[in-house]
């Protein structure tokens, strides 16, 4: 594999047991320091399914940092891929105690899911002091650095909607699977080579079956939904709500409420009722859905099956028609913009509305 200069090999140096600091993650250079023996075995409890095979991890460059991680490129079993470090912070038992139930939690859902849509797990090590979660490597980089990169309003609806879909479908499947993300926004967004959107970033994801009020919750306040904000009882809908703003990035290019802070942000949101505004040419079907995703009402947000259908039926009317978008006009019946060859197939989900 090329480009293998910047990786570094294990070494021999021995260090304690005890848990390792963000600056101590930040320094290290090997695994073996936490190796039993040359056999690899990590000291610990029995292997679990996904535990990873320590020996075989080489560890790179620092590409990323999260409050409580970093996250580095390395090459597993000579696969590319995406290291995150987990800190374990010494002088704060019970965040301790929290950052390992998240990254229990999160490696859990990674590992039962799979989908084009949704970044691939490859393995984790959770043998104090290293909790590490490996996954494939997303060469593309966030979704948020390429907006940024591509500049306000420069993206082409064709490419709205075709990121806007790999999302959608990626948050459906999850909710078929009966998981909330919770934290869905262009940050836990990846791009692969081939502009392939994945959901990424299951930290302070759940099972809906487990969700109760919002209480201690934290996700990330300009991507929050308002009944989250207010610390109240939260559904899959609270996702639907991200997802509004994530469409809202990628007609604008820019960052929601960015003139300020995300406690500014969190208070107009949940108490004035205030979204990002839309382009004054932001074409209306794509102002119609978002207004829907956004709704304050949570029981008027649509699913994301039928955010699919639609936004697939915006895609074919687009490739049939070019100015659709600038045509485009709902009928005072709320009906089906076209009636698409599927529609007409009998689709299950002709009774959306658009």
């Amino acid at each position: 594999m090329k480009n293998l200069y910047w990786f570094k090999e294990i070494s021999n140096h021995v260090k304690s047991g005890r848990r390792l600091s963000l600056g101590e993650y930040k320094r290290t250079i090997s695994w073996s320091k936490y190796l039993v023996s040359s056999g690899a075995a990590i000291k610990g409890e029995e292997e679990e399914e996904w535990s990873a095979d320590m020996s075989k991890l080489f560890i790179g460059s620092k590409f990323a940092s999260g409050r409580h991680s970093r996250i580095y490129r390395g090459i597993y079993k000579h696969m590319d891929v995406a290291i995150k470090l987990v800190s374990q912070p010494e002088e704060d038992e019970d965040l301790a105690i929290l950052l390992e139930q998240h990254f229990t939690s999160e490696v859990a859902l990674l590992f039962r899911l799979r989908h084009p849509n949704i970044i691939t797990f490859v393995g984790a090590c959770k043998k104090i002091p290293v909790f590490c979660i490996i996954t494939e490597y997303m060469a593309g980089g966030s979704l948020r650095n390429y907006l940024h990169q591509q500049g306000p309003h420069s993206l082409p609806l064709q490419l709205v909607l075709k990121l806007a879909l790999d999302i959608a479908r990626g948050m459906q499947y999850l909710h078929s699977q009966g998981v909330l993300h919770r934290d869905l926004k262009s940050e836990n967004l990846l791009l692969d080579e081939d502009m392939c959107v994945k959901v990424a970033d299951f930290g302070i994801s759940c099972l809906e079956s487990q969700t109760g009020s919002s209480k201690g919750f934290t996700g990330t306040y300009r991507w929050m939904a308002p009944e989250m904000i207010k610390e109240k009882r939260h559904t899959k809908k609270v996702d639907v709500y991200s997802f509004a703003i994530v469409l809202w990035e990628l007609l604008t290019g820019l960052t929601p409420f960015h003139n300020m802070t995300p406690e500014q942000a969190a208070f107009a949101v949940s108490h004035k009722n205030a979204r990002p505004p839309l382009p004054s040419d932001c074409p209306y079907a794509f102002t119609r859905l978002i207004n829907k995703c956004w709704s304050s009402n949570p029981h008027k947000r649509p699913h994301f099956d039928e955010i699919i259908f639609i936004l697939e039926n915006y895609t074919e009317s687009l490739e049939q028609d070019p100015e659709f978008f600038s045509t485009y006009k709902p009928s005072p019946s709320n009906m089906i913009v076209r009636c698409l060859p599927k529609c007409n197939a009998g689709h299950k989900s002709a009774s959306y509305k658009v």
